[in-house]
């Protein structure tokens, strides 16, 4: 079996190979956009091609920027498009595509991969760990009263001197673009979206051309700073905002309340949320919104952990000693995490290790979405030192939790 990279004249037969390993037929269209496929980096993708030359397997990776805690965008791969054909399965194809592929973003310089999991047992083994989490908020319409801020708290509850309007998905590519570019630097935990994305309407919506109608939230001086995607279903009176995203907390509140007032509406659903995110605590009646099961979304791998480490900033000061294991790879090395100033310091070193963990778990870690002692209590982080697994959960930290809306 071969595993070569793909060029441009290669999409037809990548598409159809990938689609064949899920089951599916892809949709096409006459300029070949409004598709996710549409923005495949060909000159990125795998392609894996048995003895005689038939396409078995795939993989792909797209360029982003991840947002780090701290706000510093860490050039990132976005793994995709992994699949191989039913004839071909637990024969290697995999594990083979993926080794080539970190090998090739090794090559590049790049310090961390990320992906969306569709198993989770799958990239465990490659060395992925889940780092950000999605919930989706049901709130019942004759319930959705929100309550006036409490100790004359001001600001984010209350409402402010912008402005609202309703914009049809077609006429406000820039203007989404826009504000999703500012709310994506602010966060941790997301990803860029390319202008290619935008241009080739690829992806979920409100990046695909679907229909939608977009609420634009406007600041006190007319700015745009926030937006919801949303529609009504044809056979029901639920309305479900693919996105609800703003700069400010003031903003998210105004969107909310006009998603909450809608008439005609039974439910209001918002697809992707934080398990803090203020609007639960908003309601007048706590028990309105109801959070969904937390789903993982972004996976995250590093593949130079000293890079990785100090690419992030920090909140806190101190130092760690981590024992890491990569068993993909075959990689076992010890670190000194030196923290000051917000800044870290990673070399190797032979001290005695303060943590042990596997290279799936600094994924998990990395972005502060999941707790060292957690995965102590779990069984799969060993502490050696009493308090380390403490001092790491005030080390990795965020300012907020992460967060990552893009689909790919």
């Amino acid at each position: 079996m071969e595993i070569r990279a793909t060029t441009e004249q290669d999409r037809d037969v990548f598409v159809d190979t990938v689609h064949t390993a899920f089951g599916r037929f892809p949709d096409r269209t006459e300029d070949g956009t409004g598709v996710w496929w549409s923005a495949l980096e060909m000159e990125r993708n795998l392609l894996a091609v048995a003895p005689g030359g038939r396409p078995v397997g795939t993989a792909g990776a797209f360029s982003f920027e991840l947002t780090l805690p701290g706000g510093a965008l860490l050039p990132v791969s976005g793994v995709s498009s992994v699949g191989v054909v039913p004839t071909h399965r637990r024969q290697g194809v995999l594990t083979e595509l993926m080794r080539r592929q970190l090998a090739d973003l090794r090559a590049r310089g790049e310090a961390v991969c990320v992906l969306l999991a569709a198993e989770a047992l799958i990239y465990r083994r490659f060395g992925y760990g889940p780092a950000t989490y999605t919930r989706r908020l049901t709130v019942a319409r004759h319930k959705a009263v929100l309550a006036a801020p409490r100790a004359g708290a001001v600001g984010a509850g209350s409402v402010g001197a912008g402005s609202v309007e309703i914009l049809r998905r077609a006429d406000c590519t820039e203007l989404l673009a826009g504000v999703y570019d500012r709310y994506r630097r602010a966060q941790p935990g997301a990803l860029s979206r390319p202008a290619t994305w935008w241009a080739r309407g690829a992806g979920m919506p409100p990046v695909s051309p679907a229909p939608r109608y977009v609420a634009v939230h406007r600041n006190a001086d007319g700015v745009p700073d926030g937006y919801a995607s949303y529609a009504l279903g044809d056979s029901d009176s639920v309305l479900t905002a693919d996105e609800l995203i703003a700069t400010d907390d003031a903003a998210v509140t105004a969107l909310a309340r006009f998603l909450l007032g809608h008439d005609l509406v039974s439910e209001v659903v918002i697809k992707h949320v934080t398990a803090d995110h203020p609007l639960r605590w908003q309601l007048a009646d706590f028990n309105a919104g109801h959070l969904g099961a937390e789903t993982d979304w972004l996976w995250v791998r590093p593949l130079d952990v000293p890079a990785a480490l100090t690419a992030r900033s920090w909140f806190t000061e101190g130092e760690l000693v981590l024992d890491v294991t990569d068993p993909f790879l075959g990689e076992h090395d010890r670190y000194l995490l030196s923290v000051a100033d917000g800044k870290a310091r990673c070399v190797p070193t032979d001290r005695e290790p303060d943590l042990s963990l596997d290279i799936s778990d600094l994924g998990s870690v990395y972005l502060g979405g999941t707790a060292v002692s957690t995965l102590v209590r779990a069984g799969h982080v060993r502490e050696h030192r009493a308090g380390a697994a403490g001092l790491a959960d005030t080390l990795f930290r965020a300012e907020r939790a992460p967060h990552c809306l893009h689909w790919f």
